[in-house]
């Protein structure tokens, strides 16, 4: 996979922190050749990547901000167009489980904190990358959804909510895009070993294998992939 994606340009959301998936998403792209837009809330982790990138000869420019905007994610886009030319790739990370309870204690406001960092995130980055993708002849959008949108469990429903809508519009942006050339999957993982879901979790937890979710990533935005749109695809722990 060493020059799978040179020349291709890649916009990978929530990567600020080292470890997490969206950072191993990214760190794999600029490894096989993409440049990167990396896309978060936090500036001064975002320079603490660009760093990181640079050292490891990986072209990249940082786009800081709350992508529940759509001016932010806007702009994401627009540093894609300005440094590199366009967009090829999009992977959709950012989001997260703020809720955990049972239904009946979780108020609106909890859903209303799911759907926006889940939900509205992955919206507004789609519409704004969108035209770029259409004006480069077509590429790949990979959005985050869970394993509880495929098999729910108790005390997520408003998670579950949020990542079934993220399932839907994956779904409904294949459809709509397909004759421009824009594929859309999602990944629906079980938990990550991350060192957060370990220390949330424990070491007897199942957990999905960071590189085995980074590997599905790449081969879903590769031309391997190009006869596969609008799939929701589970992911999960390997046997043993």
């Amino acid at each position: 996979m060493a020059a799978e994606f040179t020349g291709r340009v890649a916009l990978v959301t929530g990567v600020a922190r080292v470890g997490q998936i969206g950072h191993a998403v990214a760190t794999a792209l600029g490894a096989a050749g993409a440049r990167l837009v990396l896309a978060d809330r936090s500036a001064e982790a975002l320079d603490e990547r660009l760093r990181e990138f640079a050292a490891a000869r990986v072209e990249a420019v940082a786009s800081p901000g709350d992508l529940t905007e759509a001016h932010v994610a806007r702009a994401a886009v627009g540093f894609a167009e300005a440094r590199f030319g366009g967009l090829d790739i999009v992977v959709n990370v950012a989001g997260g489980l703020t809720s955990y309870g049972a239904f009946e204690a979780t108020d609106a406001a909890a859903l209303d904190r799911e759907l926006t960092i889940n939900l509205r995130t992955v919206y507004c980055v789609c519409q704004a990358a969108v035209p770029s993708l259409r004006r480069r002849g077509g590429g790949a959008i990979v959005n985050l959804a869970s394993i509880a949108v495929v098999h729910p469990q108790p005390n997520l429903a408003a998670y579950t909510a949020a990542k079934g809508g993220v399932a839907a519009l994956t779904r409904a942006l294949a459809r709509e895009l397909r004759d421009d050339q824009i594929r859309v999957n999602a990944l629906a993982p079980e938990a990550v070993r991350t060192a957060g879901n370990v220390q949330s979790m424990g070491t007897a937890a199942h957990f999905v294998e960071m590189d085995d979710l980074v590997r599905t990533v790449c081969w879903l935005v590769s031309d391997a992939a190009a006869a596969l749109t609008g799939q929701v695809l589970p992911l999960t722990a390997r046997a043993g």
